[in-house]
């Protein structure tokens, strides 16, 4: 392991990678990556993989426009399969309010050049063969959404960077971060220190506790998510399906299992990763309102990741005012996969050619003390 470096980046997760494989294409390898397991050890392998432009905020819907055309072209630039194919996202509303905010998204989103359209329950039925739309007001449809296979994606992200020099460790875990008044000198790690005066805390669910060894609270917290996935099925589902009612998602991958999670609001804040039973109960009474044909299907199993979530449902980005040089990319809750190649590029542009993104400015850290919230309603799949 090097000794010294001009950037650490905490975390190997798709945010860590994302920004270390851009700021490696753009000339810059002097970076550490530190991972406290093996890659895909966190949320990053543990999601269900969708990449929709269907949001609430004009800085979301662009973000994600970028990394929707970044992922189409990662599989010919890392030599990776990454199995991206979109089939698109169909939101589904059950009562008048959530359908008027679909409807509202729908013209923002149009607005931006996302071809997102309402559609009815009796189309919906066409998109997907077998939806039980009975209690459904209307849908919402973009066909350019779509879904990955997460394993593929971190790999290459990893294979790009490190051909271009960056050092990534796994199986490191960070024990300390040393200061010098207010500048960063030093990453200590259970392999050893590394010289330094910038890191990025691209921690995840542990970033809150990466931020705390230079006394910094920040107000993530992490939240155990689960997702399962059934046998193989002869394919005939071609977008994630989501019902806002109960936040059930769901998409068949190209091996043909159904896969996919539902929203707890009775998930406490915890690093927990066991399965639960209530978690199996809720989906497998969802999944069947939804598509009456999986009764006789069987679960192949079940596990579960973190949610990284800020109280506005958006991320924190860039410096904060204690400590010079240390850096945010994290609190993205169940995001971060999608928004990653985007969000890695910008903060690269950033922290090379300090090119301005207003996002930095917008998700700092200190929006929560000045009260500048804008709350992210779409935080389902």
């Amino acid at each position: 392991m090097r000794d010294r470096a001009d950037l650490v980046i905490v975390g190997g997760g798709v945010v860590g990678l994302s920004l270390a494989c851009q700021l490696a294409r753009m000339g810059f390898c002097d970076v550490v990556v530190l991972e406290q397991g093996y890659l895909c050890f966190g949320a990053s392998g543990r999601n269900g993989g969708g990449i929709r432009q269907q949001w609430t905020t004009e800085e979301n819907i662009l973000l994600m426009k970028e990394s929707v055309r970044l992922f189409r072209r990662m599989a010919a630039e890392t030599n990776y399969n990454i199995w991206f194919r979109q089939g698109g996202y169909l939101f589904l509303a059950r009562d008048g309010k959530t359908a008027s905010t679909l409807e509202a998204n729908m013209k923002l989103q149009n607005r931006l050049g996302v071809p997102t359209r309402m559609v009815s329950p009796e189309r919906a039925r066409g998109i997907v063969p077998g939806l039980d739309t009975r209690g459904v007001e209307v849908c919402a449809y973009n066909p350019t959404d779509g879904v990955l296979f997460p394993f593929p994606a971190l790999w290459g992200m990893a294979k790009v960077a490190t051909q271009l020099g960056v050092e990534i460790n796994t199986y490191t875990r960070v024990t300390d971060i040393q200061t010098r008044g207010k500048q960063i000198v030093k990453v200590v790690t259970d392999r050893g220190a590394i010289a330094t005066s910038r890191v990025v805390n691209a921690a995840g669910a542990w970033s809150w506790q990466i931020a705390r060894m230079l006394g910094v609270e920040l107000p993530n917290k992490p939240y155990r998510h689960e997702i399962l996935v059934c046998e193989p099925l002869k394919p005939f589902l071609d977008p994630m399906v989501s019902d806002l009612s109960d936040g059930t998602y769901f998409s068949q991958t190209m091996r043909g299992e159904i896969c996919g999670g539902i929203s707890d609001p009775e998930e406490k804040s915890s690093m927990e990763t066991r399965s639960s039973f209530r978690f199996l109960h809720r989906m497998c009474r969802s999944m069947l309102r939804l598509l009456p044909r999986l009764a006789d299907v069987k679960v192949m199993r079940q596990w579960a990741g973190y949610y990284d979530e800020t109280p506005d449902g958006n991320p924190i980005l860039g410096p904060v005012e204690q400590v010079d040089g240390f850096i945010q990319l994290n609190g993205f809750g169940g995001h971060g996969f999608m928004l990653a190649p985007a969000i890695g590029r910008q903060a690269a542009e950033w922290l090379l050619r300090k090119v301005d993104h207003p996002m930095f400015e917008k998700y700092d850290l200190g929006r929560f003390a000045r009260g500048e919230v804008e709350r992210e309603i779409f935080v389902i799949g």
